[in-house]
Order: structure tokens, then C-alpha cells, then sequence
């Protein structure tokens, strides 16, 4: 069973409609004993990282997200979902993230040419091959949507990463914790492929 955290963010129920027509169980829950039994946990997000961090701590899931992970089962982090898993943003100054991974998220720059935020379908390189994406080939495109972008402190953990402007850090991989910056559920069969390899893990 794959359990979606509800933390009220959005893009969770296309989250959780994608992972239904890969005939996944899920279950939409802010429930410590039911994300314990868990096999899997999916943290999504759309938003501001304050109000997420907020609200994680109001429901106390920045613990129970902290217990999960340490357990060893799988973890998946979605757009703002990767962001808090890491120290901290320049969206909201002086927050703390979850800081269960090392890096920062910063403003994507304004350069000429380039609207902020970044919307649209941008291709995947990929400098050390995840298990997200098996069975993908790189230079594959997937849906972002996001003003912020990760610098991850480790570029080992880096999976998958885009050019707009800059380099960005789109998806991390360390042990069972996995992260994309982009929306697989709003990534066609490409998507679909990412949250069935995660499913599978």
C-alpha cells in the first residue's frame, strides 16, 4: 500500500490518480499508524515552503515523514515534496526544511528569454542513473512547473537534472529516499513509468 500524505498541498489527487491506473493501493492519509503500515510513502506538493512546512509540523508529519524514512521502506518527494526534504529555500527565508538531505533551493535566475516561473516540458540528462529511471532514455520529457530550483550538496545523489538557464538538480536518489522536482503524474507515459519503478522498488 502506498500512502499519499495529506497535508493540504495540492497535486495530491492526480498523485493519486496515476498511481490507480497503474493499479497501485493508495491511500490519502495524515494518520501516523496507517503511514507506519505503509509500504511505500509519497510526499507531494504544490505551494509555498512556509506554508507546507507549517503545515507538516501542524499535523506533526515532519516526524512521522522522519520515522518512515528511517525504517528503510521507500520515500518519494514530488515538486515541492523534493524541496522540503532538504535545509532550506530562498522562497521563505529563515524556515527550516526537513533536512533529511543535504542542499539548498534558490530562485531560478531571470535570464533573458526565460519566464519565472518555469512551466512546460523540458528533456532529463541523467549524470548518475537512478532506479526512477530504469527502462527510461535519457533525454526523456517531463512536466515541470516551479520557480525554485535544488542545489543538492552532494552531486552524487543526483539523478536526473535539466538546463533552464541553469543547471537544475530534477531528481535525487539516496538510499530509500527518491525526489523529483518535476510532476511525474503530469508526465504522460514517461511519468507513468517513473511512479511504476518507484512502485516496484
Amino acid at each position: 500500500m502506498i500512502a499519499i500524505l495529506d497535508y493540504d498541498a495540492g497535486n495530491i489527487k492526480s498523485v493519486e490518480k496515476a498511481f490507480k491506473i497503474l493499479g497501485e493501493d493508495t491511500v490519502l492519509t495524515r494518520d501516523f499508524a496507517v503511514i507506519k503500515k505503509a509500504d511505500r510513502v509519497v510526499l507531494p506538493g504544490v505551494g509555498s515552503f512556509a506554508d507546507a512546512m507549517n503545515h507538516l509540523k501542524k499535523y506533526e508529519l515532519d516526524k512521522a515523514i522522519k520515522e518512515f524514512v528511517a525504517t528503510g521502506k521507500p520515500f518519494l518527494g514530488i515538486c515541492l515534496g523534493l524541496q522540503l526534504l532538504f535545509e532550506s529555500s530562498e522562497e521563505s527565508e529563515g524556515v527550516e526544511g526537513l533536512n533529511i538531505l543535504p542542499g539548498k533551493v534558490i530562485r531560478i535566475p531571470d535570464n533573458a528569454g526565460l519566464k519565472v516561473p518555469h512551466i512546460g516540458w523540458n528533456s532529463l540528462d541523467f549524470p548518475n542513473k537512478g532506479r526512477l529511471f530504469s527502462g527510461i532514455d535519457e533525454g526523456a520529457f517531463v512536466y515541470f512547473v516551479h520557480s525554485y530550483y535544488l542545489q543538492a550538496k552532494d552531486p552524487s545523489i543526483v539523478t536526473a537534472t535539466t538546463e533552464y538557464g541553469v543547471n537544475i538538480h530534477a531528481s535525487v536518489e539516496k538510499d530509500n529516499v527518491f525526489a523529483c522536482q518535476f510532476h511525474p503524474e503530469k508526465s504522460s507515459s514517461v511519468g507513468l513509468k517513473i511512479l511504476e519503478n518507484f512502485a516496484k522498488i
